[in-house]
C-alpha cells in the first residue's frame, strides 16, 4: 500500500493514519440535520424488496482507491457465494462521518462501514443503529474477548462486527537493543530506568511527535489505562467520570515521570519525522500504532523492527491495547432485513476479511480464522498481542466526544508538552458543557 507521506489526524474510522481527516463534533453533527445534506439521495437506500428476499445495500465510507476496492472485494465473494445483489454506495469519508445522524435519519443504506468505540454506542443508544446478536451467534466464536466487548453497546447487545484493527505498541530495533543488552520492561519504574540507561548511552530514549496534535493521546490512553485501569478510561472518555479528580491527576503525574524521556523536539515535529529518528538508530523505542510500518519500508530496517506492550504501572497488567477496530454495523431498518445480516455474517469470517485483506494488506484482520501466512513477524506478533487481550480501546478520539478530542484534548495535551502543567478542573468544565449538549 502506498504512503503518501501527507500529514495524519486521527479523526476518522480509517486505521491508516495518513487518511485520517478532523472531526466535527457529534453535537454540530446534530445540530445541522436541517442543512446538511441527505447522503442516501442519491442511492435510494436499500433495494431491499426490489430485488427479492436476497436483496441488500451497503453505505461505505472507505472511498480511497485500495480500501473501496478492498470492500468491493468482499462484496464480490459475498455475492458470488450467496447468490444476493447488493447495492453499494461509496461516499467521501468526511461526508459519512461528518453527517453519519442525518443520514441515519433519511434514507441509510441496511449496512454501512463504521468502527467500535463511543460513536458506535451513541448512534446505537439513540436508536439509529440496529443490534447484531443474532449474527454474532453464528460468528463470535471467531473474535477474542477484547474485540466482542468492543463491539458491544452500552445496553449489551452487539452493534459491530469488526473487520480489521492494527495495535498501538513501543516498537523498537532489535539490533539497537541487542548491541547495547536492553530487556523489555515489564513494569513503569523498569521503563523509566531503561530510558536512564537509553539517554547514557547517547539515545533520545523515546521517539515522539505531535505537531498533528493526536499521536499524544495514544500515550494519554495507555497511562490511564494502565493507572486506572480499561473501564474508567472508557467511563472518563464518555464522561461518566470527573476529569477533575484525583485518578486523572494520577495519570498527568505519571507522564510528569516519562516526560523527560520522550523527544523534546515533539511539537514541531510529525510522526514520520519520529519513526525516521527510531529508523537512523537515534532514538531507542517509539510508542505508535503498527502503521510504523508504512514509514519504515526499507526491508532491512522492517526485518530489524519489534515491539512490546505498554508495561504495568497500577492495575490490571497488562490486559489492555490500544488498538482502533473498523467494521460494520446495521442500520435501523437493515436491521428488519435478513439478507443485510447474513452479508454481515459473512463479513465477520475469514473468508469475507481474507477477501478484503487481498486487496488492503496494511490492516490485520480481526476474525480468527483469517489467512494470516502472508503476515510479517511482526503483523504475526500484533495479531497475537490483540487476540490475547481482555480489552481493546480505541484511540482516545474514537472512544471520547470527537469535539472534546478535537477542541479540549489536543490543545490541552500540547500545552502540557509545553511545560508539564494540566488544568483538570478546566477540562471537567468543557467536558460538562460539551457532553451536556448531546
Amino acid at each position: 500500500m502506498a504512503h503518501d507521506q501527507t500529514t495524519p489526524s486521527p479523526f476518522t474510522s480509517d486505521a491508516r493514519p495518513d487518511r485520517r481527516t478532523l472531526l466535527k463534533g457529534i453535537g454540530g453533527v446534530t445540530a445541522a440535520l436541517a442543512s446538511a445534506p441527505l447522503l442516501a439521495a442519491c442511492s435510494g437506500g436499500s433495494p431491499s424488496g426490489e430485488g427479492g428476499d436476497k436483496a441488500t445495500s451497503l453505505g461505505s465510507g472507505l472511498s480511497d482507491a485500495v480500501p473501496r476496492s478492498a470492500v468491493q472485494a468482499m462484496v464480490d465473494a459475498y455475492q458470488q457465494k450467496s447468490g444476493a445483489a447488493v447495492k453499494t454506495n461509496v461516499m467521501p469519508r468526511n461526508e459519512l462521518i461528518n453527517n453519519i445522524s442525518t443520514y441515519l435519519q433519511s434514507s441509510p443504506e441496511d449496512a454501512i462501514t463504521w468502527f467500535a468505540g463511543y460513536r458506535m454506542r451513541y448512534y446505537a443508544a439513540k436508536g439509529l443503529l440496529a443490534p447484531v446478536d443474532d449474527v454474532w451467534e453464528k460468528i463470535g466464536g471467531n473474535f477474542s474477548e477484547g474485540i466482542a466487548k468492543a463491539s458491544t453497546g452500552d445496553d449489551g447487545k452487539k452493534y459491530l462486527v469488526p473487520n480489521y484493527n492494527y495495535p498501538w505498541g513501543f516498537y523498537y530495533r532489535k539490533s539497537v537493543w541487542q548491541s547495547h543488552g536492553y530487556q523489555i520492561p515489564a513494569t513503569f519504574d523498569a521503563l523509566l530506568a531503561l530510558c536512564t540507561q537509553m539517554k547514557k548511552d547517547g539515545l533520545t530514549p523515546i521517539a515522539f511527535a505531535d505537531k498533528d496534535g493526536w499521536p499524544a493521546m495514544g500515550t494519554f490512553d495507555y497511562l490511564n489505562m494502565r493507572t486506572n485501569g480499561y473501564q474508567f478510561h472508557v467511563d472518563l472518555c464518555a464522561h461518566k467520570e470527573s476529569w477533575d479528580q484525583q485518578k486523572v491527576k494520577d495519570v498527568f503525574d505519571n507522564w510528569k515521570a516519562l516526560l523527560p524521556h520522550q523527544d523534546p523536539a515533539a511539537l514541531g515535529a510529525t510522526w514520520q519525522e519520529a519513526a525516521r529518528s527510531l529508523a537512523t538508530k537515534k532514538s531507542g523505542m517509539y510508542l505508535i500504532g503498527a502503521f510504523i510500518g508504512q514509514e519504515l519500508t526499507d526491508p532491512e530496517v522492517a526485518a530489524d523492527l519489534d515491539f512490546f506492550p505498554f508495561p504495568a504501572i497500577a492495575v490490571e497488567g497488562t490486559d489492555a491495547i490500544e488498538a482502533p477496530i473498523d467494521g460494520f454495523v446495521l442500520s435501523a431498518k437493515g436491521g428488519r432485513n435478513q439478507a443485510a445480516k447474513d452479508m454481515l455474517a459473512f463479513f465477520g469470517t475469514g473468508a469475507g476479511q481474507d477477501a478484503y485483506a487481498a486487496k488492503d494488506s496494511s490492516n490485520l484482520q480481526t476474525a480468527k480464522d483469517a489467512n494470516t501466512s502472508s503476515f510479517s513477524a511482526l503483523n504475526r506478533k500484533g495479531a497475537e498481542a490483540i487476540a490475547n487481550a481482555k480489552y481493546v480501546s480505541q484511540f482516545f478520539d474514537r472512544d471520547a466526544l470527537p469535539a472534546m478530542a478535537n477542541n479540549v484534548m489536543i490543545p490541552a495535551l500540547q500545552s502540557f508538552l509545553k511545560d508539564g502543567v494540566v488544568d483538570t478542573r478546566n477540562l471537567e468544565s468543557q467536558a460538562k458543557t460539551l457532553y451536556a449538549a448531546q
